[in-house]
């Protein structure tokens, strides 16, 4: 749609923070780009970028601007989707900004089988920390948010909660291993690797931690949930994950136990969209189906 060319230039400059760049990914040249973005501020009646030294950025204006054009994308896809129920062909793009521990059986199987019952839809995975997520659905980038421990909830409409206790995973030779209960002094006492401060399993251990008058000092803090657990597989120490993010391994190289609820309490992974917003038609149904299976997680 050609009226909205100029607005999606808009948003590529922002998104790049340089009108070079953003000529590069849009493909035009950066003066033919720099001319249409002068041409609409004249037309506008106001600038919308900042220019600076290295780049530009959004100024106020364009911030409202940009938010505008965002929900304006978003009501289109809607009523696309709308249009496509009925001609009876699905079609349609879902967005979703997710946990990385969603990511490598939980996500890939809903979508798979959703996209089995409606081939004609597409997704954007967005891997996102709790906060980047709540972000993502406030300026529309993403049209759902799937989030272990969000941490604001302002504009965040709740569809589901999953209770995910913390599971400390290491070797079947560690000596935690041997216990029926773990508690979290047993685990501190222990070289372990955790995920960083922005991460809510981090969040939930490091609060648990201070009520006990102890502190998190891990042998290695790290964004990536992948390297945590093989990292264990390498060094006979523990690490630490959510459930829905673990995988029953048939060749008994880990094993995981839940930290007792007497330490640590479950947290919330939160399946949520941004608060009045009505969600395109594939990205709604999509999120029936997730909130569906994540009632297996209780």
């Amino acid at each position: 749609m050609r009226h909205l060319y100029t607005f999606q230039l808009i948003d590529a400059v922002a998104r790049a923070g340089s009108m070079r760049r953003a000529a590069e990914d849009m493909n035009i040249t950066a003066s033919a780009l720099t001319r249409r973005i002068n041409r609409f501020e004249a037309e506008f009646g106001a600038e919308v970028f900042e220019r600076l030294p290295g780049g530009v950025r959004l100024n106020p204006a364009g911030e409202l601007l940009l938010h505008h054009y965002r929900a304006m994308q978003s009501d289109l896809s809607r009523v696309q989707g709308q249009v496509a129920d009925l001609s009876g062909v699905r079609r349609g793009h879902v967005s979703i900004a997710c946990s990385q521990a969603t990511l490598p059986y939980f996500l890939p199987e809903q979508i798979a089988l959703y996209r089995a019952a409606h081939p004609g839809v597409t997704f954007t995975v967005n891997v996102r920390d709790r906060a980047q997520a709540e972000q993502e659905l406030a300026t529309y980038s993403s049209d759902l948010a799937l989030v272990f421990e969000p941490v604001y909830l302002v504009d965040f409409e709740v569809i589901h909660i999953a209770p995910q206790p913390v599971h400390v995973i290491m070797q079947p030779s560690h000596p935690l291993a041997r216990k029926t209960e773990l508690r979290l002094r047993d685990c501190l006492d222990v070289p372990h690797v955790v995920p960083s401060a922005k991460y809510g399993v981090r969040h939930l251990l490091d609060y648990a931690a201070r009520r006990g008058v102890r502190r998190v000092s891990p042998v290695i803090e790290t964004e990536s949930f992948e390297l945590i657990r093989h990292y264990v597989l390498h060094e006979n120490l523990i690490g630490f994950q959510i459930p829905i993010g673990l995988e029953d391994r048939a060749d008994g190289a880990l094993v995981y136990r839940p930290i007792s609820e007497r330490d640590v309490q479950p947290g919330g992974l939160i399946l949520g969209q941004m608060r009045g917003r009505t969600l395109p038609v594939a990205s709604a149904r999509f999120a029936m189906q997730l909130a569906s299976a994540l009632k297996a997680y209780g």
